[in-house]
């Protein structure tokens, strides 16, 4: 899922790439309940980041614009990925958010630092280690906007994550009706 949460960080990162949406995070769920990332660990500070499990009832994520995409992987991909994800949530307080990596994807310098990710850094990699390599380029030097054309990702929906899940609920409900 690609977002654009309009923060000033977002922002920030959209007057370099012209891109839209500026986070990208892997959700293994269609209720974004299993959802990981890197980003901000506190809301009114940026500056402290890491690994994340994204909170979709979160107002900064409830409004945010997003696409949603899908893409299928074989079971052991998918598990593979799983077990990347379960490492990394054990292994929390040792990571942290690479803004160095950003000044090396912006001059297409190669810096990689221990245990620090940005989010396509983080999501790319989750894709490879997994067995899928969706990029020529090292993990390191995707953007978010890179998995917008990637051929095997299917475009699912497009407006905020409070809508998208709102849907879903009422979909649920039709479903149940006698």
């Amino acid at each position: 899922m690609l977002t654009n949460t309009n923060t000033m960080l977002s922002r920030a990162i959209r007057y370099y790439t012209r891109s839209t949406y500026n986070h990208i995070s892997i959700a293994f769920d269609s209720e974004l309940q299993e959802m990981y990332s890197f980003g901000r660990k506190q809301m009114y500070n940026p500056f402290i980041g890491g690994f994340v499990k994204e909170d979709t009832t979160h107002k900064l994520l409830q409004r945010a614009q997003c696409l949603i995409y899908s893409v299928e992987v074989s079971e052991e991909q998918y598990y593979t990925m799983r077990e990347k994800i379960r490492y990394f949530e054990q292994n929390a307080p040792h990571y942290r958010y690479n803004f160095i990596g950003l000044f090396g994807v912006a001059f297409n310098i190669e810096i990689e630092r221990k245990n620090a990710y940005f989010c396509s850094q983080f999501v790319a990699t989750v894709f490879e280690e997994g067995g899928s390599r969706l990029f020529e380029v090292k993990p390191l030097f995707v953007q978010p906007q890179h998995f917008c054309h990637v051929p095997s990702f299917k475009r699912e929906y497009c407006g905020t994550i409070e809508a998208y899940l709102k849907g879903l609920r009422a979909v649920k409900k039709t479903q149940c009706i006698a």
